[in-house]
């Protein structure tokens, strides 16, 4: 396809996309699910799984092979934006009352899918064809267990922002966890394709890229205010282009390191200093990345997604099974440590909930597998499906534990972060025997 050519099939996408994208917004409006997850069905329905099915000529003739790449620069491109709003919008002096917390939340969340997913892996491989020809099955089976110890940190950013729930204990709680959880599942998973090619070149990257961001992160902090009046002195256009430099060159960073490109930009996104001028450049690029971009990359995902694939009685199984994993490792496990931690049940169940939803970022993992070769076409399909069901579940849960418990499991930060630690519970008991 010449480029003239490929420029007028995008266009012609980006139209079917974002009336598809509404559509089903629309539609699923009723069932309390936000827009995100309205993308996600979008992606599919328009992939081979149901337009590739209903009308096969209409769908490579809307998404032809050549356009696939375009779809998937675009949508990187709308995930960069978005996660650097997100990571400006986070605010660190909310995480210190509840680090210990997120951090045993982000442990167990981890550990528990990543061992239920590879073994169950490993215990069908006789039948379902977990590892596609010339990889070997524990390769595969770390792979399924890394994707489903994911948290869609992304897209849990965005249901916290959308419903509100930025300055709550579980919201809080949840996206400290949620970031440390992807940082490391996002090594692991440089682990894993570190082993399907024999080498450890890819864990060795991400680890010492990882270790370089927090001082490249740290030294842009310590000048935070006077990089923050300097911005502020700069033309508005001057200051959406330094800030649009900056944004690409962290994201082409932990990109090159293994760690993908919405880590460099959230954390610029935190880093970065608040200011007035700063402010206007984030409202400026919020429309372009959430109403034209990130519906690009769902739908890249959807035409990679064929549900006629479970067709076959045994995977079918493995996906039940694979979901019930997923839930009970995530859901199960971050609600347990949160109890653990000194959580209330309802702030618990909160925070297992949204620490469950996978969406965009295992969505991101398992396209690098498919690439890397490490995941097969049949197996790519149950995880997109666990992810689209995982993340369904996320706003109408939220909504009936706020039902049922008239909203007393959302308490502020400044109200409620667990207990205190217990030396510091005995210093108070001592402050006051003394009085």
């Amino acid at each position: 396809m010449t480029a003239p050519a490929l420029g007028t099939a995008f266009l012609l996408a980006v139209v079917v996309i974002l009336i598809t994208c509404r559509l089903v917004t629309w539609a699923v409006r009723p069932l309390l699910q936000p827009p995100v997850v309205a993308e996600m069905i979008a992606g599919v329905l328009l992939g081979p799984s149901v337009l590739g099915l209903v009308a096969p000529s209409v769908e490579h003739s809307v998404f032809p092979a050549d356009l696939r790449p375009v779809l998937y620069v675009a949508g990187q491109l709308g995930l960069v934006l978005f996660m650097f709003q997100a990571g400006y919008e986070f605010r660190t002096d909310r995480i210190r009352p509840v680090a210990r917390t997120a951090a045993l939340i982000s442990t167990a969340g981890i550990l528990a899918p990543l061992s239920l997913g590879a073994a169950l892996t490993w215990a069908v491989h006789d039948s379902v064809h977990a590892s596609p020809p010339g990889v070997p099955l524990y390769v595969s089976a770390l792979f399924v267990g890394v994707t489903l110890s994911i948290t869609a940190f992304p897209m849990l950013a965005r249901i916290i922002t959308e419903r509100g729930l930025t300055g709550t204990v579980f919201g809080t709680v949840s996206l400290a966890a949620g970031a440390l959880d992807d940082v490391v599942a996002w090594v692991l998973l440089a682990g894993v394709i570190s082993l399907s090619r024999a080498s450890a070149g890819p864990l060795l990257l991400a680890t010492c890229g990882g270790m370089g961001l927090v001082v490249l992160l740290a030294a842009l902090a310590k000048f935070r205010a006077p990089l923050g009046r300097a911005a502020d002195r700069l033309p508005p256009q001057q200051l959406l282009l330094a800030t649009v430099l900056l944004l690409c060159l962290a994201s082409w960073y932990t990109d090159r390191m293994g760690l993908y490109a919405v880590f460099g930009a959230f954390s610029l996104g935190v880093a970065i200093p608040r200011t007035p001028g700063i402010d206007r450049v984030i409202e400026a690029i919020r429309p372009l990345s959430g109403v034209l971009l990130l519906p690009l990359f769902f739908t890249y995902s959807g035409l990679n997604t064929d549900t006629g694939l479970l067709g076959d009685g045994a995977l079918l199984l493995f996906a039940a099974g694979c979901t019930l994993a997923a839930i009970a490792g995530k859901f199960g496990a971050c609600w347990l440590a949160a109890r653990v931690a000194g959580q209330s049940s309802p702030v618990a169940l909160r925070i297992g909930t949204l620490m469950n939803a996978r969406g965009l970022m295992q969505l991101i993992a398992i396209n690098v597998g498919l690439a890397e070769g490490v995941v097969s076409r049949s197996m790519f399909t149950v995880l997109v499906l666990v992810a689209l069901i995982t993340t369904v579940m996320a706003t109408p849960l939220l909504a009936l534990w706020d039902r049922l418990d008239g909203g007393v499991g959302r308490p502020r930060v400044a109200e409620a972060a667990g207990p205190p630690p217990l030396e510091e519970a005995g210093a108070a008991a001592a402050d006051r025997s003394g009085a």
